[in-house]
């Protein structure tokens, strides 16, 4: 990771227009970063701090693929995307993560996310296959399943340590929280996500190369038809990986330059990163413009009246 820079930038703008007219301004924050951690391009501080939230989840799937638990219990590439998922609770998905459980002999019943309003079962919550992989692995280690999402549990020091290992320091020293559903995330710069990204991407690592195998091969698996991340792989056909976070969090790694992107919104605006993601990609030649075209559509045309403009770029340093 590169230190001793505070690379600080105008930020980007994100303009929501009725009939053309401003109606709501969202400011963003982006980062652009290489495999080995140096930075790239910057809009706005580069040492934000921001929780990563469920952008993390590629990160905390290495306590699965490095345990041996995905042999262990017969878990496949389509198992392994649903971990790295924040799904929609759709029934291909919930069976999925149902099929985690079942392998390893797990009920159901021990998830300890939270059921999502209007649905009967954890198993329906978007963060439902991180969870399930976290019981595997308690379950292939014989460490105790119902404190598996509390700091002190061993799956969640395993899982730190993965995420130090790559960043290059103890992973002890990042703020951790709990998530909305209850496991721990942590608080990390704009650098360091877009590090993470790039790593991601960039093929130097056999457990996160096959996790960018899953997600960009089962792209339904990791978010939903229709929702940014499903979206933005499958057109891109495996060339890029994509994650969402709650907040205003956005990771995109380029397969191809071995490269990460990290997004974060001040007002935590899903609709401003998205915008904000498709504009850097574009400028960025990360997609094609027909590929911009098509999910602009979706996502900065929003109704009869109103579409997003985005106002600003990335620099270099």
């Amino acid at each position: 990771m590169t230190r001793g820079i505070r690379a600080h930038t105008p930020k980007i703008e994100v303009y929501l227009l009725r009939e053309g007219i401003v109606e709501s301004i969202h400011q963003v924050e982006a980062t652009v970063c290489d495999a080995r951690g140096r930075l790239l391009l910057v809009a706005g501080n580069s040492e934000t701090t921001a929780f990563v939230r469920s952008a993390l989840k590629p990160f905390q799937s290495l306590a699965i693929t490095t345990t041996g638990t995905l042999e262990r219990y017969e878990l496949n590439d389509k198992d392994l995307a649903v971990i790295c998922s924040s799904h929609q609770g759709m029934l291909e998905q919930t069976r999925q993560v149902f099929n985690i459980l079942w392998r390893a002999n797990i009920d159901p019943s021990v998830l300890q996310c939270p059921i999502p309003e209007g649905y009967q079962s954890p198993l329906q919550h978007n963060c439902s296959g991180k969870h399930a992989a976290m019981l595997a692995i308690c379950q292939q280690r014989n460490w105790p399943l119902d404190t598996y999402t509390k700091k002190s549990s061993p799956v969640q020091h395993l899982i730190l340590d993965k995420i130090g290992e790559l960043l290059a320091m103890p992973g002890e020293e990042l703020i951790s929280a709990h998530d909305d559903c209850g496991a721990p995330t942590y608080s990390m710069k704009l650098s360091q996500m877009a590090h993470l990204y790039a790593q991601l991407a960039s093929g130097n690592n056999l457990d996160l190369e096959r996790i960018v195998r899953a997600m960009t091969y089962y792209p339904t698996m990791i978010a939903g038809v229709g929702a940014f991340d499903t979206e933005l792989m499958r057109l891109t056909e495996g060339e890029l990986v994509s994650k969402s976070g709650a907040e205003g969090i956005q990771c995109v790694g380029h397969l191809r330059q071995g490269m990460g992107l990290s997004i974060k919104v001040t007002d935590g605006s899903k609709r401003a990163k998205y915008a904000t993601a498709l504009n850097i990609l574009r400028n960025m030649g990360w997609i094609t413009p027909n590929v911009a075209e098509l999910l602009a559509e979706k996502f900065m045309s929003i109704g009869n009246y109103k579409r997003l403009e985005v106002v600003g770029e990335l620099s270099m340093l």
